[in-house]
């Protein structure tokens, strides 16, 4: 079953966004948009399978401007920035990024940024989609810490695939080569100021170039990826969903913070429901925000949780419009958020929410969409890689 992505149309004025590479990525066709942090985002050049390929043999660019950048600053950066996630930065050096979450009083995860720690008092968070500005302002309100909280011109674009490190090496030398996974630097490239990190939203090997200085050049950093490229078979694409199911990578919105559809009780998901307990450390002398809940929750133990599923239908080309329910008997009982079909695995692959008694390996789960019900079956996740070899090499 092919599901199309290419209606009803999305209107482009001004109340929306547009990022700084917006005009340079759509030189290239674009055959879809989503809308992230109130801004375009492409998501689609070519057939998603097409795409597919293109990062899993070659390497790919992406307008990844919508990650949008909360930049933390001011003597207290440190202490601000460690009370709003539940990750320890105090195992945070300079010049590394980290994975992180940022909950609410409550434990829900109401965002899941990648920090770079540019300085001892210098933090950026690169957010899903979220209002991680306004809720980091707020929060600095009344907290009595001396932090300044802005947005700055600063986009990104990722360079993902294979050929990444060879794309890399043409444009910044044999040095970027020398670069940890989850680790930045500063560079230099003609004359415009960039931030590279060794991370990305694929599962394979891959980078982030953040621009500073994004609304003067993102052209002329888009053009000069592109001509460097050209030797790799550099294609632009957009995030490609099927891989970064693949690769066990849950998407903010649809499979975390699920709070627009029926079956929604309207509490944002828990570290603990989605598997991302990794992330918090309870142990620590901060006394970060959702503390107190987290460790409830970690006692206790939670009635529900996000896991990997296989699907036995049709291969799932397409976009899942709705989620899929999740039946017992006549009742709902969860839902799919995410559904692809893998051309590697040849399988239909996605997340699940589910209660706790249903999410063992090997359970079985009825699946009801607009076309009728189907099996499924929970399994282990990440589908693909599960120990990360690939981007970590």
């Amino acid at each position: 079953m092919r599901i199309p992505f290419d209606n009803p149309k999305i209107h482009m004025y001004t109340r929306i966004r547009k990022s700084p590479y917006f005009y340079a990525s759509a030189r290239h066709g674009v055959q879809s948009y989503s809308v992230c942090n109130r801004m375009y985002h492409p998501r689609h050049y070519d057939d998603m399978i097409v795409e597919y390929w293109k990062i899993v043999n070659d390497v790919t660019l992406w307008d990844v401007g919508v990650e949008r950048q909360v930049e933390i600053t001011g003597p207290d950066a440190f202490t601000f920035t460690n009370l709003i996630t539940p990750r320890d930065l105090t195992k945070c050096e300079v010049k590394q990024c980290k994975f992180v979450l940022n909950t609410d009083t409550d434990g829900g995860i109401l965002n899941n940024p990648v920090l770079l720690r540019l300085g001892e008092n210098h933090f950026w968070l690169s957010v899903a989609d979220g209002d991680v500005l306004l809720w980091a302002k707020g929060a600095a309100v009344n907290s009595g810490l001396n932090v300044q909280i802005r947005e700055p011109d600063v986009a990104p674009v990722q360079i993902q695939g294979p050929k990444s490190k060879a794309l890399m090496t043409d444009l910044f030398g044999e040095p970027i080569l020398d670069m940890k996974y989850y680790f930045m630097d500063e560079f230099e490239l003609e004359g415009m100021q960039v931030i590279v990190s060794r991370t990305g939203y694929s599962g394979e090997v891959g980078y982030e170039i953040y621009l500073r200085n994004a609304s003067r050049d993102a052209m002329k950093l888009w053009d000069t990826i592109l001509e460097a490229g050209e030797p790799h078979n550099l294609s632009p694409i957009g995030p490609c969903q099927i891989r970064r199911v693949e690769a066990g990578i849950l998407s903010y919105g649809s499979d975390i913070a699920l709070d627009n559809n029926p079956f929604s009780d309207y509490a944002f998901l828990n570290p603990y429901e989605v598997g991302l307990e990794y992330t918090v450390q309870l142990d620590q002398e901060a006394d970060f925000v959702g503390k107190e809940a987290l460790t409830r929750i970690a006692s206790e133990g939670v009635k529900r949780k996000v896991v990997g599923v296989e699907i036995e239908c049709d291969p799932l080309v397409g976009y899942i419009e709705d989620y899929l329910m999740v039946m017992e008997g006549d009742a709902q009982v969860g839902q799919v958020s995410s559904a692809f079909y893998s051309p590697r695995l040849k399988k239909n692959i996605g997340y699940a929410l589910v209660p706790i008694e249903l999410a063992e390996l090997g359970s079985s789960l009825t699946i009801r969409s607009a076309v009728g019900e189907t099996k499924a079956t929970v399994v282990q996740k990440p589908f693909v890689d599960p120990k990360k070899s690939t981007p970590k090499t």
